[in-house]
């Protein structure tokens, strides 16, 4: 068993009144003050700093070694796996103790994380995502000439058309273990492969996708930037809308009635214009990306005051570029109140995840995903400036990944 004392802890929702979380195994067995019990092995003084539940990444990509998206998708198995192996080590040493892989991610990277093979986070995948021929993630550029007229299969994308199509494969990820499926109805920012406007998938393919994963108690996360991808998100019964960049107030006010989850993700388009000569970035590209930044803010205000429930998401390639994964935390905090960023990176998550009160929380049987803060997120969020320094301790079920406290 392991003790936690004198701690200032936040739920998940709030600050709470006790001091003190009792872990036995990976389960957490009691919390309150004054807490005794039989054969603690670790006791641990938080000396008043801030213990939360693990941080949770919504919109992760475990297996994009970089930013060239063509090559990412093509690249030998094995090697993907290496580097998706670096990737989710990096992750639960900022203190995402879980993910939710958003394409790419399949049964032997769960594999192995269940086995322990390596340390990681908890991770849940969808799969290969799943778009239509000539949408974002057909990875074929317009000189690329099929002459055998087989749809696209990468390591992170596929193409499927038409509804025989979409219910055989979307039956295909769920028997190969997928927690969720990935659905792509709008074009993307950051490439050229489809207009941004460009709606993707019939309603009815769009329908049947939803159809097998109710059959599964799962559900559909969809690559939405547009407003009239979100509305039609809504409208087919799509959980997770995933970027919302264009979210209007009328739309976001219909995501809230729906009880749908938008997940935003600053800090794919933050770090794209930023970099974006490094990255090798059109300029057609380019302005896009500056377009939709500028009007990403009013999107997330739009659903703010909605009252949408917004989980959070970095959207981040590659190990270089996941080290300011828990930026998007800060750039949350530019458009909302700290305590609802932090709610965004556990509670909410844990909703979207299908995993309410058992992870995103510290409650009683929650499993015991835990990490101690040197600071106070909830006065100053820029303490996830510098998760190597900032977070010292980190519990993922039940098992120390860090500790500079003893």
């Amino acid at each position: 068993m392991i003790l936690f004392q004198n701690a200032k802890i936040f739920d998940g929702n709030k600050i709470i009144s006790s001091d003190s979380v009792l872990v036995e195994n990976n389960i957490i067995r009691e919390i309150g003050k004054n807490i005794k019990a039989n054969k603690i092995e670790l006791k641990i003084n938080v000396n008043k700093n801030f213990l939360m539940p693990g941080l949770i990444d919504a919109h992760f990509h475990a297996n994009t070694p970089n930013y060239d998206f063509y090559s990412s998708d093509r690249y030998p198995k094995n090697y993907i796996a290496f580097h998706a192996q670096n990737i989710l080590s990096d992750t639960l040493k900022r203190g995402f103790t879980t993910v939710r892989d958003a394409g790419g991610g399949d049964i032997g990277i769960k594999m192995a994380l269940n086995e322990r093979l390596f340390k990681g986070p908890r991770f849940f995948y969808p799969g290969k995502a799943i778009t239509q021929t000539g949408g974002h993630g057909d990875m074929r550029n317009s000189e690329y000439l099929e002459t055998c007229g087989c749809a696209y299969d990468g390591n992170i994308t596929q193409v499927v058309d038409g509804e025989d199509d979409m219910r055989r494969v979307v039956r295909e990820e769920f028997r190969k273990g997928a927690n969720h499926i990935k659905l792509i109805l709008t074009g993307g920012v950051s490439t050229n492969l489809a207009p941004i406007d460009m709606k993707h998938f019939s309603d009815a393919e769009i329908r049947v996708c939803v159809e097998e994963a109710d059959r599964r108690n799962s559900y559909v996360m969809a690559h939405c930037h547009t407003d009239e991808g979100a509305l039609r998100c809504v409208q087919l019964g799509i959980r997770s809308i995933e970027h919302g960049s264009l979210i209007s107030s009328k739309t976001a006010t219909k995501i809230s009635k729906s009880g749908n989850f938008v997940v935003p993700t600053l800090s794919a388009g933050h770090l794209i214009e930023k970099n974006s000569k490094q990255l090798g970035l059109s300029n057609q590209s380019l302005q896009k990306v500056k377009e939709v930044n500028k009007k990403r803010s009013l999107a997330i205000q739009n659903c703010a005051k909605a009252k949408v429930k917004m989980g959070l998401g970095s959207d981040l390639h590659g190990r270089e570029y996941l080290q300011s994964q828990s930026r998007e935390l800060i750039l949350r905090s530019e458009h909302q109140e700290n305590i609802e960023v932090l709610r965004s990176a556990t509670v909410v998550n844990s909703e979207i995840l299908q995993m309410k009160d058992k992870i995103g929380v510290i409650k009683e049987n929650a499993f015991a995903d835990l990490i101690i803060l040197n600071g106070d997120p909830l006065k100053n969020i820029n303490v996830f400036n510098d998760t190597n320094k900032n977070v010292s301790f980190i519990l993922k079920d039940g098992q120390i990944i860090k500790n500079l406290l003893t």
